[in-house]
């Protein structure tokens, strides 16, 4: 339950701080005293949407705590738009803040009647009732899995069809570049030979011209190292001239060798260039750099080709996959029809019983429920809650025939039927009352006190029935100071409740009649 509120620097609040108890709680005040800027206060600390121009004129920022049993909530607002939630003193994130308020208060606020008319929301009462949480979680976990399944298939299935209609020119491409026999390297290697096969004459001319300067017969460099005779003191020398002698020799005997092997081949040379043509084209035509990415390129295009083969396998174990999904789906979707259709008859019954209460005698309501076509992330079916409230009238949606005080009465009974089966341990009513007066509004206050048996209600209201019948009353007023108007809450004693709901009664100014009717209504409740 909430236990307490502190509110600072929210709107027209500079300082604010107030104690709830369990039971009935009403609050009042006039129109504008900022009802609403207490209950926006406290839908910012639950995870509402922020707005800094929130922040009390002049200050930096504000900050909403609200406590409950277990959970002290926080969240603080600064006025360059960034805000920071806290839960036990732990930084949390917006969602989680959300997740966790969910399951400490519901704020039933005058808008949200109209959720009444909501197709979603009628179902999530029929869940609610029928405590499908359980079935709705494991039909939800196979929903996700079957909606992969079925987008798997589809991906496979338009990979497929595109790599058909691409399939003759992935082949074409494929063996081009198979039927070249590429080899790493091969274009440098090709290049290197075509340049010695090119210039074959003048590569042999100059190395017999080698051959010559160094080993010939006559004023070559070996024979005159090799007659170069040093005395015994320059021996170190004389050993180094042996030495580049011997290396002279081995260099002029592998140049005759390499001079002996060079040989004019016109038809090798006319090859290497057509193969050299060859691999130039592929590489303008594929746009690579070097014969290496022409390879991988290859290998990519090899493996698209082997992927033509087995997308009917891939698609036949894709569909064997989206069948099981469905089968299992189907399962979980006919469980929660199953205990939809267990529950609905009584909950018309309690519905048009708590109705009846609040005065629509003859009131009639069905909850038909529909197939849907396909599966949805809440089973197969369509519910829509039809009403009637007089004889002989017709059942057709809510939204078509209940005026706004009808839809206030019916929200109430639905509020009270998940209050009874939903474990929240505190509802806020705001003006839930619209469009009632005199005995319906004293019905439909027996009825959120009953409700707060079980859990803390509190009723945000205008009428005086209702006031009376809280066993905590809080009024929220202005007051002027020198500089600003500012917004207070206070809880009032039983003299100041008899005041308070006098004034409701009668106006501004309460009278000794409208006293009297005040006390009347506290004795009677």
């Amino acid at each position: 339950m909430l236990k307490h509120l502190h509110i600072q620097n929210y709107a027209l609040i500079s300082h604010l701080d107030i104690d709830f108890n369990t039971g009935f709680s009403v609050l009042t005040g006039e129109t504008g005293a900022g009802k609403s800027i207490i209950l926006g206060a406290l839908a910012l600390v639950l995870g509402a949407r922020a707005d800094s121009k929130s922040i009390t004129d002049g200050e930096d920022k504000c900050i909403i705590e609200a406590e409950f049993d277990e959970y002290i909530i926080r969240r603080e607002l600064y006025a360059n738009g960034k805000s920071r939630s806290f839960v036990d003193d732990c930084v949390v994130t917006l969602q989680e803040l959300k997740v966790l308020a969910n399951k400490l208060i519901d704020i039933h606020s005058q808008h949200a009647n109209l959720l009444i008319e909501n197709a979603d929301f009628q179902l999530e009462v029929v869940d609610a009732i029928a405590q499908n949480e359980a079935v709705l979680n494991e039909y939800s976990a196979h929903f996700e899995q079957y909606t992969a399944s079925v987008e798997n298939l589809r991906h496979l299935q338009a990979l497929a069809k595109k790599s058909q209609q691409d399939a003759d020119y992935i082949q074409y491409r494929f063996n081009l570049l198979d039927e070249a026999n590429l080899e790493p390297g091969e274009l440098e290697a090709l290049e290197q030979e075509q340049y010695q096969l090119s210039h074959a004459e003048e590569i042999r001319a100059a190395l017999v011209t080698a051959v010559a300067a160094l080993s010939g017969e006559q004023g070559s460099a070996i024979e005159a190292l090799r007659a170069c005779r040093l005395e015994d003191a320059a021996s170190e020398l004389q050993e180094r001239i042996d030495s580049a002698r011997l290396e002279l020799q081995d260099i002029a005997h592998e140049a005759e060798r390499m001079a002996g092997h060079i040989e004019m081949d016109p038809q090798r040379l006319q090859w290497v260039e057509d193969r050299m043509a060859q691999l130039n084209e592929l590489l303008h035509k594929f746009s690579a750099e070097n014969i290496e990415e022409l390879i991988t390129l290859r290998d990519e295009l090899a493996e698209q080709v082997n992927r033509l083969d087995s997308f009917d396998y891939d698609i036949a174990q894709a569909q064997k996959a989206v069948e099981a999904e469905r089968a299992t789906l189907t399962k979980c979707a006919k469980a929660l029809t199953e205990s939809r259709k267990t529950v609905i008859p009584q909950i018309c019954e309690r519905l048009m019983n708590g109705l009846k209460r609040l005065g629509v005698a003859h009131a009639k309501v069905e909850i038909p429920i529909t197939p849907t076509e396909d599966f949805t992330p809440r089973g197969c079916d369509e519910v829509q809650i039809l009403f009637a409230a007089n004889l002989n009238q017709s059942l057709r949606n809510v939204s078509e025939v209940a005026s706004g005080g009808e839809i206030s009465r019916l929200m109430l009974c639905v509020k009270a039927l998940i209050a009874s089966t939903k474990g929240l341990p505190t509802i806020i009513f705001d003006e839930i009352d619209t469009g009632v007066s005199g005995d319906i509004a004293t019905q439909m206050a027996s009825i959120m006190r009953e409700m707060s048996a079980h859990r803390q209600i509190i009723a945000i209201t205008h009428l005086p029935q209702i006031a009376a019948l809280g066993e905590n009353h809080y009024k929220v007023y202005k007051a002027d100071t020198a500089t600003r108007t500012e917004t207070h809450i206070s809880r009032l004693s039983d003299e100041e409740r008899i005041t308070e709901i006098a004034s409701m009664l009668s106006g501004k100014n309460a009278t000794e009649a409208s006293l009297k009717t005040a006390k009347e209504l506290l004795c009677y409740h």
